[in-house]
């Protein structure tokens, strides 16, 4: 009986153990196989190693005293007390919807105005006008949000403001911006669609490029519009990536957009609501 189970299990090993030699080997034979394709994904898969798995590390900082003149290694280790902190305190239910209501808004109205960017640049004729307009909607994405902040200021400050410049012209007094956080769920929105909704448009564009211009050639000749076009072709086709994309939008939601609120709205406790 002990030998029949030893031979079982013997057998057992060697099973697994040439199962894992199997896949190696099936692994290695599709590296070889695709090599030029899994040398394109490269830079990708190494960007995304040192910029989004390698920072990773850094959660270790949640359950610290964190000191910057000690750094992660010296700081002391607090367990759930930060947790405690911000559970326990009278604010995190104000900061917690504060984030989800920002995130939606900019989520839907983001969407929103890439899509329809994306079908208006596809809708015009000009070639030259196709590329100049791309160009310059894709542009503020590269720009950081500290940039962005200052010209900002530059139109909101209740001094020397451009905004407020402008109502002055019409006898209206200025608009304190900087002490009223009413107004500027709207005004993080309008920034949020200028700086990313050009960027957003590219996938819009591809997606539509893709779709077979005899439909709207058969459309055409049935005399449809082109608002029908758009409506009953472009749209409907368009579905599956606008509903991928803000799904992947919704699971970043708790990813915040701390660059976007710091450099806007710094240490200004008024705005702090």
């Amino acid at each position: 009986m002990s030998s029949t189970l030893a031979s079982a299990r013997t057998e057992a090993k060697n099973g697994l153990a040439k199962r894992k030699r199997g896949a190696i080997s099936t692994f290695i034979r599709e590296l070889i196989v695709n090599k030029f394709l899994y040398m394109l994904a490269l830079p990708g898969i190494i960007w995304f190693f040192i910029f989004a798995y390698l920072p990773m590390g850094g959660i270790v900082v949640a359950f610290q005293d964190f000191k910057a003149v000690k750094g992660i290694t010296g700081s002391k280790f607090v367990g759930l007390k930060n947790f405690q902190f911000f559970f326990h305190s009278s604010d995190w239910v104000k900061v917690v919807t504060n984030t989800v209501f920002l995130n939606v808004l900019f989520i839907f109205f983001g969407t929103l105005a890439a899509v329809a960017i994306a079908i208006m640049v596809t809708e015009l004729g000009g070639r030259w006008f196709k590329k100049i307009s791309q160009s310059v909607m894709i542009f503020p994405h590269f720009l950081s949000w500290t940039v962005v902040a200052m010209f900002m200021t530059a139109f909101v400050a209740t001094d020397g403001g451009f905004f407020n410049k402008m109502l002055g012209l019409f006898g209206i007094a200025p608009v304190q911006f900087l002490s009223s956080p009413g107004y500027w769920p709207v005004i993080l929105v309008l920034l949020k669609i200028w700086h990313g909704a050009g960027f957003g448009s590219i996938v819009y564009m591809a997606t539509i490029s893709g779709i077979n211009p005899e439909i709207y050639e058969s459309a055409a000749m049935d005399g449809a519009s082109r608002w029908q076009k758009i409506r009953f072709i472009t749209l409907p086709l368009l579905k599956s990536t606008i509903i991928l994309l803000t799904i992947l939008a919704v699971g970043g939601i708790f990813n915040g957009d701390f660059g976007l609120i710091y450099a806007i709205i710094g240490r200004n406790p008024l705005l702090y609501p």
